[in-house]
């Protein structure tokens, strides 16, 4: 067993803090850091089905992705979902931390990892967040390059076949192969714009809008819709993988086997 504080050092040196974006919210968010921790369970959301997993495991710690709390609350309401949650939580002892937009950002993190699923190589920054003296980058999201040039449609097959999905959408902007190409994890729709002036020919993402849709096709750039969920769920188990490593056997660390997309084909 280890002090909950000892996982958070390991989370810093996989994700450091101040690589957060201003507005997120990483870190111990309940629990104590004199926590004894013999078993985490590491997840992309703190969801009722996370909590029962961890509950079932006997996890005295989650490890997620996306933050259970965002902004301050007023009230703990147990009859609503986020209150009931974390009766559970404190009730049961368990521990929740947050990797965020510090995780999207490290290297080795969110975007990498979806980067190498989906077969890019070359890797290079995309929306930068910060910039070193020595001109070394920090960014969201990268920039990348396919082996060989390919239709969009078997791209897209590539993409969806390399993730935790059972769809992707597409916007086919015309006979230009795909060989550059951009990604932001989760909901990068905001970025359409950067991501054609880049010269990608492709640009991966999830949560894209219709108008979004419209532009980059304006833009003749191809888009591939994965999902916030399909783009980002990959990086459980490499934060698996690196916990192990950090923790070096002192705790068991268990991926979440029972989340899905919320979002189902009809």
């Amino acid at each position: 067993m280890v002090k909950c504080q000892v996982v958070m050092d390991a989370l810093e040196r996989i994700a450091p803090h101040h690589l957060a974006e201003d507005w997120d919210n990483p870190g111990l968010l309940v629990g104590s850091p004199e926590r004894q921790v013999s078993r985490i369970l590491v997840a992309l959301d703190v969801s009722d089905i996370v909590v029962r997993q961890a509950v079932h495991e006997g996890a005295e710690m989650i490890v997620a992705h996306h933050p259970l709390l965002f902004k301050p609350i007023k009230k703990i309401r147990t009859d609503e979902p986020l209150g009931h949650r974390l009766q559970v939580l404190l009730q049961h002892d368990i521990a929740v931390a947050a990797a965020h937009t510090n995780l999207d950002i490290a290297r080795g993190g969110v975007n990498d990892v979806l980067a190498e699923a989906i077969g890019l190589s070359k890797l290079s920054s995309f929306v930068i967040t910060q910039q070193g003296e020595g001109g070394e980058t920090e960014s969201l999201g990268r920039i990348g390059s396919l082996p060989q040039p390919m239709a969009i449609r078997d791209f897209a097959k590539q993409v969806r076949e390399a993730l935790p999905t059972e769809h992707v959408r597409f916007v086919d902007a015309g006979d230009r192969p795909v060989r550059k190409v951009a990604l932001c994890s989760g909901a990068g729709a905001e970025f359409v714009d950067r991501a054609a002036m880049m010269g990608a020919d492709a640009y991966v993402t999830g949560d894209v809008r219709y108008h979004d849709a419209q532009r980059a096709a304006e833009l003749g750039m191809h888009v591939i819709d994965a999902g916030h969920f399909g783009t980002e769920f990959p990086v459980v188990a490499t934060l698996v993988s690196r916990l192990r490593e950090e923790l070096r056997g002192e705790v068991e660390v268990i991926a979440d086997r029972e989340s899905k997309d919320f979002f189902s084909l009809a």
